[in-house]
Formats: structure tokens, C-alpha cells, sequence
């Protein structure tokens, strides 16, 4: 299948202004009105001619241009936003069947059918990616919690991931964008850079100046591409790994055993820290942001076997002041004892 080649239509500027849309601020809108750099964003995603794409928050409809433009075989967008149904639907009028409109909020979408086998046989994990992408660019808002929540389905393959290791290029803020990259000891790292990197390999692409957007965000953006992995470094529960995470950074300029430390009860605190840190062999006077994927594994396993001692360990949440209460049918001294094993 060969590069659609759309009739004359208006630009996506002339069909804002005809349709009067204006870019929301509560919904964190900005939209790249320019054809060269929604064509370079598109192609950063790879090869799409022949491939199944949705698109996430296509707005009126400018990435959406450049996608079918690279020849991808099935498009589907996914727009919360109804005043932007009579641009999407010129496009799909003219798409030739490729392109369906689906109106839903995108953080309660279920992709799966989208990327349902058709005629080919369904990959399995250890396949080399499908032809299939999500491209978007995403509201600032929502951008977060929904790259949060699809690791979760990455991790459990479910979703878009039911099918194989569907890739995802999409826009975060700039500094969101070099958090999800940052490598250990790098300023930025953070919980997003643990949670990204244990499921995806994460490329940041490049860098658009904010000004190219309408309206101008007060910052740049970054585009990033997450193919998942067909291992994780940490092959364990998806609310394990970030509730360690989540407590490793808690307090991110002291040392990592101040925010370790928070994942165990007052009581049995101390002795279960140093055990935690010595079975994971990890120096307790390292700073968050420098702990290494295997020294993060090493901890999110250790926690592991502390919980297979003591299940109960798993509800407490250092920010509920009730937590405590609901630990006291925990035994210390066995928990002592399991930590000076």
C-alpha cells in the first residue's frame, strides 16, 4: 500500500477558524499546526505504511493528515473533545475506510480491538514489534497518569499489548520527556524514570520549541518512543515495583534508606531496612536518583521475600496514619528474626 494521497483540503488552521475552535485550556489543548513537524513527529514512530495506528487526542485533525500521509493501512483516532467531529470527519470521508473516529476519553479506552490479528497470525511477546503504533500528542494533563497506567497494561498485556509490543511515540513536556530517559546519577531521574525504563526501552526523539504550538506552552516538548520489553528488569508485580519505587523517592535528595525505610511499619522499621539493604547489597548512603536498574531489582526482589514472610507487610502505606493500626497482627519478633537471618 502506497502513501495516501488526500484531495484539497483546507489546512488545519483554515478548519479551526471556519469551525471557530480554539484550543482549551482546562483540557491542556496546544496543537502543531506545522505539516513538517507533525510529518517528522509521524515519522519517528518508524515505518507505518501498511500498519494499524491509533492516535491518541487528535484534536482537529493534523497529525491525523500525516499518518494517513505515511501510508499506515488503519487509522484510528480517539478524541474527547466533540467539537472537533466535523474536521476528524472530513478526514475520514475522504480516507478511502482507513480512518475511524471513535469520541471517548482515551484513559478509560480499551485498544485491544484496534489492534486485534486480522488476516496475519497474532505475534506473541518475543516477536519483534507488530506493525502497530500509538502516536499522539498528548494534553500535559493527562500525560502522566496515562503513560503510568499503560505500563500497568504493558505489564500485564493487556490492552494494546494483547497482541504483541506495540510501540507508542508520543509528546510530555520537555522535562517530563528527560525523565523518562535520564540514566542513573542524571538530575532528572525520578519514579517515572524507574517505571519507564523497567517495562520500555525509552528514546527521546527530539526536542519541538514550544513556540511551534498554538497556543504556545510556557515550555519545549519533547517526543519519546517506548517499544516495550520482552523481559522487564524487575519481572514482578506491577504495584510492587512502583510502590518501591514510589518510597525510593519519596525523599530524593537524602540518602535511598530515608525513603526505603518508608515501606516498613514504625515498629519493625529499622531491622527490616538494614536487612532489605543488605540482601539487595546496596549502599544505604546512595541518593535516589543513582540507584542503577539492578540495584532496583535487587531491592523490589528482597522486598519480595520479606512479603512472602510477613504478607501483610504489602497494605502498609507510610502516608495513611492509620496504616499502623492495621499491622497489629504482625508479629515483630518473627519479623526481627527474619531480618537478622
Amino acid at each position: 500500500m502506497g502513501p495516501l494521497r488526500l484531495p484539497p483540503l483546507p489546512t488545519t488552521g483554515e478548519l479551526l477558524r471556519l469551525y471557530k475552535l480554539r484550543a482549551l485550556k482546562q483540557l491542556s489543548q496546544n496543537f502543531l499546526l506545522d505539516p513538517r513537524l507533525c510529518s517528522k513527529l509521524v515519522r519517528a514512530a518508524g515505518r507505518l505504511r501498511g500498519a494499524q495506528v491509533c492516535e491518541v487526542g487528535p484534536g482537529p485533525g493534523n497529525l491525523t493528515r500525516a499518518i494517513l500521509h505515511q501510508g499506515a493501512a488503519r487509522v484510528t483516532v480517539v478524541e474527547k473533545d466533540v467539537r472537533f467531529l466535523p474536521t476528524l470527519e472530513a478526514l475520514r470521508d475522504v480516507s478511502g475506510g482507513c480512518l475511524e473516529v471513535c469520541i471517548g476519553d482515551v484513559l478509560a479506552f480499551n485498544m485491544e480491538k484496534i489492534f486485534a490479528s486480522q488476516d496475519s497470525p497474532a505475534s506473541t511477546w518475543e516477536d519483534p514489534p507488530p506493525r502497530a503504533h500509538i502516536i499522539g500528542n498528548l494534553p500535559f494533563s493527562v500525560a502522566t497518569p496515562l503513560t503510568i497506567n499503560w505500563l500497568e497494561d504493558i505489564s500485564l498485556r493487556r490492552n494494546a499489548w494483547v497482541e504483541g509490543r506495540t510501540r507508542l511515540t508520543l509528546t510530555y513536556q520537555l522535562e517530563v520527556a528527560q525523565r523518562m530517559a535520564a540514566p542513573p546519577g542524571h538530575s532528572q531521574r525520578c519514579r517515572l524514570s524507574l517505571m519507564c525504563q523497567n517495562w520500555c526501552h525509552v528514546r527521546h526523539c527530539f526536542t519541538i520549541p514550544g513556540r511551534a504550538f498554538v497556543p504556545p506552552p510556557d515550555v519545549d516538548v519533547g517526543v519519546v518512543q517506548l517499544t516495550p520489553r520482552v523481559v522487564p528488569h524487575v519481572p514482578l508485580p506491577f504495584p510492587l515495583v512502583e510502590k518501591v519505587a514510589r518510597c525510593l523517592f519519596s525523599f530524593r535528595q537524602k540518602y535511598c534508606r530515608r525513603g526505603l525505610g518508608t515501606l516498613f511499619p514504625q515498629g519493625v522499621r529499622d531491622a527490616l531496612l538494614d536487612k532489605l539493604l543488605k540482601v539487595a547489597d546496596v549502599e544505604p548512603t546512595l541518593r535516589p536518583f543513582q540507584i542503577t536498574m539492578k540495584e532496583f531489582s535487587r531491592l523490589c526482589h528482597t522486598y519480595q521475600a520479606i512479603l512472602d514472610q510477613q504478607p501483610h507487610l504489602a497494605k502498609y502505606n507510610y502516608r495513611d496514619p492509620d496504616s499502623d493500626d492495621t499491622m497489629d497482627n504482625l508479629d515483630s519478633n518473627i519479623l526481627i528474626s527474619s531480618a537478622s537471618a
